[in-house]
This record gives C-alpha cells, structure tokens and sequence, in this order.
C-alpha cells in the first residue's frame, strides 16, 4: 500500500512535527497497514486495531522514552511497535527470529516493561515511578490497561498501592467492551474537560488550601466540600471506586475520538497525583468482521494478503482433532453422565476449548475472568462440598496461582483436576506463554498425580482416572498440537497410578519419553534399528507417581537411559528419573532432553523443536553420539 507518513517515522519524536489533520491520516495509514500486515502473516489483530488513536495520542502528548510507557498484555501495542522505529521489522512479528508479538525490554528502549501476561502494568507503572522519584528523575509514568486485565486481582492491588503512595502516574483504562460504564454523552465529555483543565484543578487547589486558613471551620468546611464533590460524581462521573482508592478519575471518553485524546492528556499530564483517564474503545476498530466479533477475530491466521478471505486465528481443522478439541470433547461427554462435574477457566473458554461444555451446560461452566488464583481456590472451595472441578488453564497461567495449588487444593487433599493445555512449547507467542515449567514446579508438590497423555485416546483414560481420585489433585499436561489419536465413541479405561506403557522393545538403550513426544521416540528407534541400535521406548504417561517397577528393571537391562520431555530440564521428569537410578546404584550412562535453562524464543513448533533437537532429526543425533556403534557390535 502507498505511504505517505508511516514508513518515514523513525521515532516518536517525529509526531511532534504532525499538525493535528496530519495526525488524523497518520491514523488512517497505522489501521490499514496493520491490517494489511497481519492478515498476511498472521497475529493478534483486534486489540490492537482498538488503540490506534490511543497510541498516537500518548506518543504525540508524552516525550517517550524519557516519559515511561507500558502497555498491559502487550498484543494491543503493534502501534507502539509501529511508531518507535520498527517499521521496517514489523511483516516478522511473530516469526521466527523477528519482532515479539509483545512488548519485550531487549527488543526497544520504548518497551519499558515486558508484558505476556495479564494484570501487571500498574505495579510495574508504580514501581517505574517510585525507582523514578529516588534516582531524582522527573518523568512522567503511564500505564495502559483493558477492561479485562481489570478482572484480575492483581491491578487492583497495584491501584491500592499507588493511591496510598500518591505518586505521580497515568493509568488509562482502555474499556473496549463498555462493561464499567456506557456513560459517554456530552455531559461526561463536558465534564472531563472541565475537571481536567488546568485552571480548574488550579481554582480547586487553592480553595482546598484556603479552607486550611480556617483554624476553627477547617474540618467541617473541608468534610462539607468533600461531601458535596463526592455526591456530584456519584450522580455523574462512574469512577468511584477509583476516586476512593485515591486516584483522581476522568472520563469515560470516546477512545477513537483523536482530538479529544489529545485535549485530555495534555490536561492530566502533570497533575501530581495518581490519575484514571477512562476510555471507550471498540475492539477490531476500523475492520467490520473484527468489530462485528472481537473474539473470534482477536487472531488471524496468515492468508497471503487475500483480506477479502480474513480468516480468525485457529488450528487448521485436521482429520484429528487438537487436544483442545479433545478435551471439550471429553467434558462434554462426561458430564452427561455426571452431575456433579464442573468446569472453571480464568478468561480461556476459546482458547481451552470450552466453547461446546459453556454452551450445553452453562450451569456448571465458571469463566472467573483473568483471577488465576482465584478460580483455583474458588475450585477448592467447590470441591469440599462433593463436587468435581476441573480446571481449564494454560500451563503457563497456572504459574499465577501456584500458591493457591499448594495452600488451598494440595495441603487439604482436594480432588481437584487441573487441565494444562499449552504444556511445552507455544509456538509464536514466545516465552511469556510456553508452558515450560509445570512438570518442575508440580513435581515437588507433595501428594500431587502429574500425568501427560500421548494422544486423545489415552487423554480420555487419563481424565476418568483422575476422576475415580479422591483424595489429592491431579494434573494433565498436554501441547497446543494434534492428538495423534482419538476415537470419540472410544471407551475409558482407568489406569493404575504411576504405571507407564513399553510402546516397543529394544537391548541397547532405553528412551523414555513424555507426552507425544512418544511418537517422535517411536520414529527414532526405527530409524536406529537400521543403524544396529536397538533402543526400547515407554510412554512414561505418569511423571509423578513414576512406575518404580519399570525403573527397578532398567540397571540390569540398559547402559543407555535417554529421558525426553517438553520441559524444562532443570527440576524436570527426567531429574526425577535420574534421582531415582542413582540412588538405586545405577551404572550407567542417563542423557536428559528437554528444555534448557534459558528463556526459549517464539517460532512455530516445528521450528523451536527442531532448535532444540527434539524432533527426530535432533533425537537421532544426540542418541548416535551417545552410543559409539563399536559397543552395540556384540558378538
């Protein structure tokens, strides 16, 4: 598409020369482009098609990255990206080896404060501006957050924490589903302009310092003024709980409405004191499917930039289906058959694919909005009174609520099932989504059942198992990827706690494998059984409890034991089995594979499995150099 201001932008010190109807294409350039962009390559697409007069107005109004910016989440800042010199590198987003799809500190002095998960930005804003004031340096600090990052326990605590301090700080709430107030007529417009004008919190401020002079009425006429502010906001201004928490609230406004964005922070710009500025937006602003369904089109994928054929963000449908589909496959079926089954998820009902049980049992589907660790003890409390929570929750958000695990599901043995989708690697949304930590984390949880299925079918054995336990929480990991297997008339089969599966025998090496890396394990021994390598492969379906059975045979049967995991290393299943070999005197030689103790990059699966030798090619490498042919050449 032909550009006239876009690609010249180099920083945002550049939008200081923009007059006001030069700002307003810029507007129309920034949507198209992204637009066009991201329906090419795929990405995030609504939210950030909702802040696109936001962010030009913050960088316009603000002198960033002296004044401090963050963003909540991060997928609704593609403008941000877009303005602060990464024209050139924005078609990488979210590809290998390019652009994050979020904010991310290495990535630009402008993205103060990496962003993947919900609810931070306000405790990072505050903490920004405290670090600000001791080192002396006066800069203003803004913090941008969603109506549905305000679900989450987190900002509030922030909010409390910055109006006791009363620091300077910008929190703009960016409200795109109009779910804290609709109010947006010419009354609250008016009144945002009259309370954010300067010489009004200049009258305001000297009659509240005039009222100090009056030694005998000083407390009754400040109690009578405050009275009188408080009780015409309660009729007109929807922002109380802010005002009582100690911030000076504003709005709502009309988010999309460029010139008044412009008005009204630079009115609230200085004022030193904590501020709200409340805004309006509509999600997927500019693209008619987008705004029609921000849900669905919070995601596209690529389609080579064919935009009359927008498609959302989903898996291609394959012959079968992805463990999401499973597992709203299987809650669906079982409860039909039990009343007393319950699912909870925290903001995730598309993505954990909870959409069909919502729909046909909407009196036992829980959405607890972005509160992780709410909807866990929120679970544990449901399941004191007999009833079967099973909590939907990507691996990497139930890090949120492990205390919660631990404290209130854990230590009082309640029969709570945690569902980990995204287990292993995420794919383009990177390090702040791949579920790299569960196993390490969840092992050393004392009573804990950890188990990973290595396709629908055993998915289905391993929920009704986990169902028939009664007396501590179980846990199911598995990845954003195809089941494999599943047969949706199949039949349950209760499996015995701990009890892992010999997939194929072998004499030289023994690989054990999680998950549906099992299938990859199963290729590779194939493949080195044409090499003379023989190497037997377990589904190691339970991670903790292990099959000490099976583990009590390996010394006398293998010098070779390969663990393979998509996890973290470090604390994983395969220190587990290493622990346990060696205290039980083994000999031989223990290769662990997962991931390594470094943040992992974004990609595709494909792609970050092959980074980090877990696919076949990867596999057959690492066990050719560990075994020398010469030993396995017995006579």
């Amino acid at each position: 598409m032909q550009l006239k201001y876009l690609h010249e932008i180099r920083s945002p010190s550049d939008l200081k020369f923009f007059s006001i109807s030069e700002l307003h294409e810029l507007r129309k350039e920034l949507r198209d482009y992204t637009i066009e962009v991201i329906t090419e390559i795929g990405g995030h697409l609504a939210p950030t098609l909702g802040v696109i007069e936001l962010t030009i107005a913050l960088h316009y109004i603000y002198d960033t990255p002296e004044d401090k910016l963050l963003w909540d989440v991060g997928h609704q800042a593609y403008a941000h990206k877009l303005l602060t010199g990464r024209f050139n590198e924005f078609p990488t987003i979210r590809q290998f080896g390019g652009l994050s799809g979020f904010l991310k500190r290495t990535e630009s002095e402008y993205d103060v404060f990496g962003a993947g998960h919900a609810s931070t930005s306000i405790s990072a804003a505050l903490g920004v501006a405290q670090a600000l004031h001791q080192n002396k340096k006066d800069h203003r600090v803004v913090a941008v957050i969603g109506d549905g990052a305000m679900t989450g326990g987190l900002a509030y605590e922030g909010i409390n924490n910055a109006g006791h301090i009363g620091r300077q700080l910008t929190v703009i709430l960016n409200d795109n589903e109009m779910s804290i107030s609709p109010n947006v007529g010419a009354i609250s417009k008016y009144l945002t302009r009259l309370i954010s004008n300067p010489t009004y919190n200049h009258i305001r401020n000297e009659v509240w310092n005039l009222t100090g002079k009056l030694p005998l009425a000083k407390s009754r006429t400040r109690t009578f003024l405050k009275k009188i502010d408080e009780s015409i906001k309660n009729v007109i201004v929807p922002g109380i709980l802010f005002q009582e928490l100690g911030f000076r609230y504003f709005g709502p406004i009309d988010g999309h409405d460029l010139d008044e964005l412009i008005k009204t922070l630079k009115n609230i710009k200085d004022i030193p004191n904590p501020v709200l500025l409340h805004i309006l937006t509509k999600k997927g602003k500019g693209m008619q499917v987008a705004e029609k369904d921000p849900v669905k089109y919070h995601g596209v994928k690529p389609n080579g930039k064919k935009l009359d054929k927008i498609e959302p963000s989903s898996d291609p449908k394959p012959s079968v289906l992805p463990f999401q589909g499973v597992f709203g496959s299987l809650v669906c079926e079982i409860a039909y058959n039990r009343d007393d089954i319950v699912c909870i998820t925290a903001a995730m009902r598309e993505g954990t694919g909870l959409v069909p049980f919502a729909k046909q049992f909407p009196d036992r589907y829980y959405d607890v909005g972005i509160a992780e660790g709410h909807g866990v003890t929120f679970s544990a409390g449901m399941a004191t009174e007999g009833v079967r929570p099973i909590v939907a929750i990507y691996s990497t958000f139930l890090q949120r609520a492990y205390d919660h695990l631990v404290h209130d599901v854990a230590v009082q043995h309640l029969p709570v099932i945690f569902c980990m989708d995204r287990a292993g690697i995420a794919g383009e949304d990177g390090p702040t989504h791949h579920g790299a930590l569960d196993i390490a984390y969840l092992r050393c949880v004392q009573g804990m059942i950890l188990s990973a299925p290595k396709d629908g079918n055993e998915f289905r054995h391993l929920l009704y198992t986990a169902l028939n336990v009664t007396d501590r929480p179980f846990g199911i990991r598995y990845p954003k990827a195809s089941s494999v297997e599943f047969d949706k008339s199949g039949q349950a089969e209760l499996l015995p706690i701990g009890s892992w599966n010999i997939m194929n025998q072998g004499e030289d090496a023994v690989i054990l494998a999680v998950g549906p890396l099992v299938f990859t394990a199963r290729e590779v021994a194939l493949e080195l059984a044409r090499d003379g390598i023989s190497c037997e492969v377990v589904n190691c379906r339970f991670i903790k409890p292990m099959d000490e059975q099976y583990l009590s045979s390996i010394p006398d049967r293998f010098d070779y034991v390969i663990t393979v995991e998509e996890g973290v290393i470090t604390g994983g299943f395969g220190d587990g089995v290493a622990a346990w070999l060696l205290e039980n005197g083994y000999k031989g030689i223990i290769k662990r594979l997962g991931l390594p103790d470094s943040f992992v990059e974004h990609g595709s699966r494909a792609q970050i499995m092959d980074l980090l030798g877990l696919d076949k090619k990867g596999l057959i490498h690492t066990i050719k150099e560990l075994i020398p042919v010469s030993e396995i050449l017995k006579v």
